[in-house]
């Protein structure tokens, strides 16, 4: 499926407080509020940190460049025990995990609208997919490497074992640092979110069965002021998107972006479940 640019006027960046309803709890869901800026403790360093994280403000701007480091690892860590995740109810649809994996930004995330680098790239990024043009379902679609869960396995292991068959990294168990909330996907999954560390990572293999290409998007990008992207839908909840370069990617993947954005670096109790998917994505 070919990349989508957003027209002017169709999409909105987010400015209000929570639309909707969680249908895994009773809860009105939320959305960006007024947060002050957030520190991660520095007692355990050598030296004094460098200032490797974004100062989060109402507007989600992204003054500072996040490293991949020690640092950021502890605040999405801690921000991850504050939070508990929602689980949808096994009879909703098929069991499926995806990685939300941290990584180094590298070369750059080989796309249209963003740079590429000579030198190697240190700050965070996380691993996205273009799912293979030869697959029957969403061939072409941006993902998380991810897929479905089997007989037996956690969603964490699922998520690690999805990791080394699509992108052929092998990761310990230890690289799982905490879960977001279970997404019901319009194609009949439960998607449940791994948040994985890998850490600085010099390479990725593509597994060309299921992978056309892999790509490393900074964690600033998700930090745009226009991020998120609502179209209004008539007599129902929104469809989000999140701006990558100069495309967009669609929910679910781009609700679990945002979800990550507000939970593990803004440390906000953000729920998405309520939001849409496009129409292209429901099959």
């Amino acid at each position: 499926m070919p990349d989508h640019v957003p027209h002017d006027g169709l999409f909105l960046p987010m400015r209000h407080t929570g639309a909707g309803r969680d249908p895994f709890s009773a809860t009105t869901a939320t959305t960006v509020g007024n947060v002050a800026p957030q520190r991660p403790t520095t007692e355990h360093l050598d030296s004094p940190p460098k200032p490797s994280l974004c100062n989060m403000f109402t507007d989600m701007t992204c003054s500072v460049h996040m490293e991949c480091d020690a640092v950021l690892k502890d605040l999405i860590s801690q921000h991850l025990v504050a939070f508990e995740a929602t689980t949808a109810p096994s009879d909703e649809g098929r069991s499926a995990a995806v990685a939300v994996a941290i990584t180094d930004g590298g070369f750059g995330a080989r796309l249209n609208g963003m740079p590429s680098h000579i030198e190697w790239q240190t700050q965070a990024a996380l691993i996205l997919t273009k799912r293979s043009s030869k697959l029957r379902n969403h061939p072409g679609q941006w993902a998380l490497p991810g897929g479905r869960i089997d007989h037996g396995e956690s969603a964490e292991q699922a998520a690690l074992r999805e990791m080394h068959e699509e992108v052929g990294l092998d990761l310990d168990p230890s690289a799982v640092i905490g879960r977001l909330d279970d997404f019901i996907t319009r194609s009949g999954f439960i998607m449940t979110p791994v948040v994985v560390w890998i850490g600085p990572q010099r390479e990725f293999v593509a597994n060309a069965d299921e992978v056309d290409s892999i790509h490393r998007i900074p964690i600033s990008e998700f930090m745009r002021e226009d991020a998120p992207m609502l179209e209004d839908v008539e007599g129902g909840a929104p469809v989000l998107r999140m701006p990558v370069g100069n495309t967009w990617i669609a929910a679910p993947t781009a609700a679990i972006l945002f979800q990550f954005r507000e939970v593990c670096i803004g440390g906000r109790q953000t729920r998405v479940a309520h939001y849409e998917q496009p129409a292209f994505a429901w099959r």
